[in-house]
C-alpha cells in the first residue's frame, strides 16, 4: 500500500492530502465499499457532506478500517459540510454534532459551509424545502453569524479547520472581514475547462487552500447541457494521456495538483478509484502544461440554478 503523500498545510498546521475520494452521488450500499477500498489503497482524504446522505456509511467504513489497524484516525483527513437548512446560528452546532455522530468521529478535520444560500429548517430529512407553490423556502442568514458558530466548534475541539464552498470572492471577503479564525479552504467546481484563476489567486493571497470538485467535468452531473463540450473527450487531453500512457482522468487530476489545487474525484468503481490514485509517477513536460493551461474556457458546468433566485446566489459575479 502506497500512501498518497502530496499535501498542503492548512493555517492550523494540519496537512490536507491533495488527492481525496469524493462521495457526491455515491449511493447507499456502494459508498461504504468505495471508502474501505480507497483507504486500503492509500487514500487519506475523504470528502462528504450532510446533504449527500452517506455520512453514516462513511462512518462505518472509517470505523472498520481504524479497528482493523489499516489507518489511524489522525492519518485520515475527513471533510464534511454544513447544509443550507442549518444556517440559523442556533442550528449550526447541532449540525456539527449530527455529522460527528453519523461519521462516528470525535472531530472533523475540515467543515465547510456548503452553499451561501440559506433554507428554512423544516426537519432533518427536508433538504430542499418548498412552499405550497413549489417555491424554495429561503431563510438567509448573514454568513458572519454562521461563521461565529463554526469558530465555537473549533474552540470546542469538534472541528479542526473551517472553510467555505461555492462562495464568490465578495462573500469570502465578508467572512474574512468578520472572522477570528480565517477560512482554511474553499471548495468549488474546478477543472481544466474552468481553472477559476482569479478566485484561486484571491484565495492564495488570503492563505486559503483550494479544493476542486468536479475535476473530470462531472459527466454524471444533473442538468447537463447537451451543447457543453465534454472535458474527458477533449482531443488535446487524449493526446497528452496517450503520450504518457495514462488516461485522460489521470492527466486531469495530476494537472490540478500541479497547479496547486486539491482534487476530489468521485467514484464507487474500484478500477476508477485505483486509476485516480495512480498519478504520482506522472511528470508533465513544459509543453504538456502549456497545452493543458490553454484548455481553460471559463466554462462553469454547475450553475446552481436551484438557488438562482436567492439573494446569496454566488455565480452572478465573475468570480
Amino acid at each position: 500500500m502506497v500512501k498518497f503523500e502530496p499535501s498542503v498545510t492548512l493555517p492550523n498546521g494540519e496537512k490536507m492530502p491533495l488527492l481525496g475520494l469524493g462521495t457526491w452521488q455515491s449511493k447507499p450500499n456502494e459508498v461504504k465499499d468505495a471508502v474501505e477500498y480507497a483507504l486500503d489503497l492509500g487514500y487519506r482524504h475523504i470528502d462528504t457532506a450532510f446533504v449527500y446522505g452517506n455520512e453514516e456509511e462513511i462512518g462505518e467504513a472509517l470505523k472498520k478500517k481504524i479497528d482493523e489497524g489499516v489507518v489511524k484516525r489522525e492519518d485520515v483527513f475527513v471533510t464534511t459540510k454544513l447544509w443550507s437548512t442549518y444556517h440559523q446560528p442556533a442550528k449550526v452546532l447541532e449540525a456539527v454534532n449530527l455529522s460527528l455522530k453519523k461519521l462516528q468521529l470525535k472531530y472533523i478535520d475540515l467543515y465547510l459551509i456548503h452553499n451561501p444560500a440559506g433554507f428554512k429548517f423544516v426537519d432533518e430529512k427536508t433538504l430542499f424545502p418548498k412552499d405550497k407553490d413549489d417555491k424554495t423556502m429561503y431563510d438567509q442568514v448573514d454568513h458572519a453569524l454562521i461563521w461565529k458558530e463554526l469558530e465555537k466548534a473549533v474552540d470546542q475541539g469538534l472541528v479542526k479547520a473551517i472553510g467555505l464552498s461555492n462562495f464568490n470572492h465578495k462573500q469570502i471577503q465578508h467572512v474574512l472581514d468578520n472572522s477570528r479564525i480565517k477560512p482554511a479552504n474553499l471548495q468549488v467546481e474546478c477543472h481544466a475547462y474552468f481553472m477559476q484563476k482569479p478566485l484561486y489567486e484571491f484565495c492564495k493571497k488570503n492563505n486559503i487552500t483550494f479544493t476542486a470538485y468536479g475535476p473530470l467535468g462531472s459527466p454524471t452531473r444533473w442538468g447537463i447541457n447537451p451543447k457543453d463540450p465534454i472535458l474527458l473527450e477533449e482531443p488535446q487531453l487524449k493526446e497528452i494521456a496517450k503520450r504518457h500512457n495514462k488516461t485522460p482522468a489521470q492527466v486531469l487530476n495530476r494537472f490540478l495538483i500541479e497547479r496547486g489545487r486539491a482534487t476530489i474525484p468521485k467514484s464507487v468503481h474500484r478500477e476508477r478509484i485505483k486509476e485516480n490514485f495512480d498519478i504520482l509517477d506522472l511528470k508533465f513536460t513544459p509543453e504538456d502544461l502549456q497545452q493543458l493551461d490553454s484548455l481553460d474556457k471559463n466554462l462553469r458546468y454547475f450553475l446552481f440554478d436551484f438557488i438562482q433566485d436567492s439573494v446569496a446566489y454566488p455565480f452572478a459575479d465573475p468570480y
